[in-house]
């Protein structure tokens, strides 16, 4: 048999996302008992299981995964036909789901999608905000922005800015505890650490003439939100190391004072990653291209030439 109502899949995608029938449910709005009829008759008129099943969650079946990967870019495929017949001479129309880290967002990213929604007003944007890294394969997420090297093959990915970890602190910090001279001199301090990729990221690395030295920092704050690490630091609650895009507004204020300056520290480059099997509709196309634009806005202006007045 052949699936007879294509919206069914509905209950798959969201199954899929939500761990549970009852999420699905609830996404959809229908009961729990509905969404589990819709389930079963999909299975029946395919003749295969779509999940394994248990008291705590649902887990994808192999053919459960392929069908959910075929039907996520049919709906994908289908919202963006709509979007192409509903659109005004060419306008952008629909949603596009963007997830971002905290600091960045709040720092950077929410004057610049001001500006991309106000030239598209036919735009929705759903913005998920936070440094828990979610699967863009399979969350409700059209593109993610992330820092950090890449693991994931099943991920297109664009670099936007090239960027790198910085060591700062506040200067009533500085003023009762004094500055590090060297790396080693972290071990005297209070380091205010986050998750990456849900581990504590504690071991810090710095560089000087190409020589190379790590150290395992510890202090009394750690979060799963790197946003946290920063406003410790504005407090002077210690020294973090976080991104340079995250920091540089603070620093410029004289909020936070840059230590270590003649050290090096690894690259950390910010990406948005898009899933490879899925279409990309142009709505999230423009977006891309948008914030690309404006993270390269500084490095164009620094290597413009100068016109005298």
């Amino acid at each position: 048999m052949k699936i007879e109502n294509v919206a069914d899949l509905r209950v798959l995608v969201h199954t899929a996302r939500g761990g549970t029938l009852t999420a699905a449910a609830a996404a959809l709005g229908i009961t729990p008992a509905a969404a589990s009829a819709t389930l079963k008759r999909l299975e029946a008129q395919l003749g295969t299981r779509l999940f394994e099943r248990s008291t705590r969650a649902m887990r994808l079946t192999p053919q459960g995964q392929t069908l959910l990967d075929y039907a996520v870019r049919a709906f994908d495929l289908l919202a963006e036909g709509e979007s192409m017949v509903l659109a005004d001479r060419g306008a952008l129309v629909g949603s596009v789901r963007l997830a971002a880290p905290s600091d960045l967002t709040r720092v950077a990213l929410l004057p610049w999608l001001d500006e991309f929604l106000d030239r598209h007003p036919g735009l929705q944007l759903s913005l998920s905000v936070g440094d828990r890294p979610l699967d863009v394969t399979r969350d409700e997420v059209d593109v993610a922005l992330r820092y950090g090297p890449l693991a994931d093959s099943r991920l297109v990915a664009r670099r936007l800015a090239d960027s790198r970890p910085t060591l700062c602190a506040a200067p009533a910090y500085l003023q009762r505890h004094g500055a590090p001279a060297t790396p080693h001199d972290l071990l005297q301090h209070n380091c205010l650490t986050f998750h990456q990729r849900g581990r504590r990221h504690r071991l810090w690395r710095f560089a000087r003439l190409g020589h190379w030295t790590e150290v395992r920092v510890d202090g009394d704050r750690v979060a799963d939100d790197a946003s946290l690490a920063r406003e410790w630091a504005l407090a002077g609650r210690g020294i973090t190391l976080k991104s340079a895009l995250d920091l540089e507004r603070d620093i410029a204020a004289g909020h936070l004072v840059r230590l270590l300056p003649e050290w090096e520290t690894e690259p950390y480059p910010l990406h948005a990653l898009l899933p490879s099997g899925r279409f990309v509709p142009a709505r999230v196309r423009a977006l891309v291209d948008f914030l690309a634009l404006k993270f390269d806005a500084p490095a164009r202006a620094a290597t413009s030439p100068k016109i005298a007045g």
